[in-house]
């Protein structure tokens, strides 16, 4: 074996180094409890208290080889530094970058191993960005869709998508399980840089999901599902889309008198499911037939709301009657 370095102060301060040519496999680290961690993989413990035992690295020279940790009976105290210098060729260096789940955020270390043993474990400051972005997306799959930043406009337009991929599968399916299965495709490119929960709060999914659209797409989209009907009051009332299966107009039903037929969507493929709504907004029908409402259940419906909301308009014919978003319409009797 090599002799000891030049410089040390004795022959024993050299021992650890020159056993650790022997004996590579018995290089131990320090653990909790007392105990040693071998490059080999095996633990290792003096049989009693004593100074060697407080040494971070040792080699050990003889071994009881019994038992869950062998009984250490010689060794001597080697440096890191000298390990690191002598034995680089042994030293492997992992660079691991994956999602930290108790942090929300991707963790990335770099770390050198002699066998079993960690010599360094540190953060890596500037991991690939490759790395980085596989790490996230997988971040992403684990939380699941409720780790992004849905805001109301994102939902709504990831709503009126589905409902129109529902009618004609040649539109994207941007439904939530579609999305969970091809994050890296329309999520991935978005990503680079982020490394966070707090840092994805700067997306705009929105602005991303319609950035799948072409521009005749997105004017074939508010055509076919399209954000607002406006009813013969003139009110402009949201349609929801949060049922794909059945697009909801919540309406005062006031503000449907003189309308004929249900409002319909997809180009006149789909009938809306109106929620008529009393005075309070509260719901008294729900159809997608709005003419046989006007002639079978409107008269048991205006005979309750008549007796609950007396100064509000009830006409006998609601066909032909003036819709208002008021209490009655102007210059308008019983």
């Amino acid at each position: 074996p090599p002799a000891a370095e030049p410089g040390r102060g004795s022959d024993i301060d050299a021992s650890g180094l020159l056993l650790a040519f022997a004996y590579p496999d018995r290089i131990a680290q320090r653990k909790a409890g007392g105990r040693f961690l071998l490059a080999s993989g095996r633990g290792a413990a003096f049989a009693a208290p004593q100074p060697l035992g407080q040494e971070p690295w040792l080699v050990v020279a003889e071994l009881d080889d019994q038992g869950a940790d062998g009984r250490i009976g010689l060794a001597a105290p080697v440096e890191l530094s000298d390990l690191k210098q002598r034995f680089a060729e042994r030293i492997v260096v992992e660079e691991s970058v994956a999602w930290d789940r108790s942090a929300q955020a991707v963790r990335a270390r770099r770390r050198e191993r002699l066998g079993a043993l960690v010599l360094q474990d540190a953060p890596l400051a500037d991991p690939d960005p490759d790395a980085a972005l596989q790490a996230l997306l997988q971040g992403i799959a684990a939380e699941g869709p409720a780790i992004l930043p849905w805001s109301r406009a994102a939902r709504r337009l990831q709503q009126r998508l589905c409902f129109v991929q529902r009618h004609d599968p040649g539109w994207p399916d941007v439904c939530d399980a579609a999305l969970g299965a091809d994050l890296a495709g329309w999520l991935g490119p978005h990503l680079y840089g982020l490394k966070s929960r707090e840092e994805l709060q700067r997306l705009d999914l929105a602005a991303i999901l319609e950035a799948m659209l072409s521009w005749e797409r997105r004017r074939e989209l508010d055509e076919l599902a399209p954000t607002h009907i406006v009813v013969p009051s003139g009110s402009r009332i949201p349609v929801d889309y949060s049922d794909p299966a059945s697009p909801v107009l919540a309406v005062r039903l006031q503000e449907l008198f003189g309308l004929a037929e249900t409002p319909r969507i997809m180009r006149g493929r789909i009938a809306l499911t109106l929620h008529l709504l009393s005075p309070a907004q509260r719901p008294v029908q729900v159809t997608q037939d709005l003419a046989s409402f006007w002639q079978n259940a409107y008269f048991e419906v205006k005979k309750d709301l008549k007796g609950r909301y007396p100064k509000h308009y009830w006409p006998d014919d609601p066909r032909s009657a003036v819709p208002t978003n008021r209490t009655r319409p102007r210059n308008q009797g019983n």
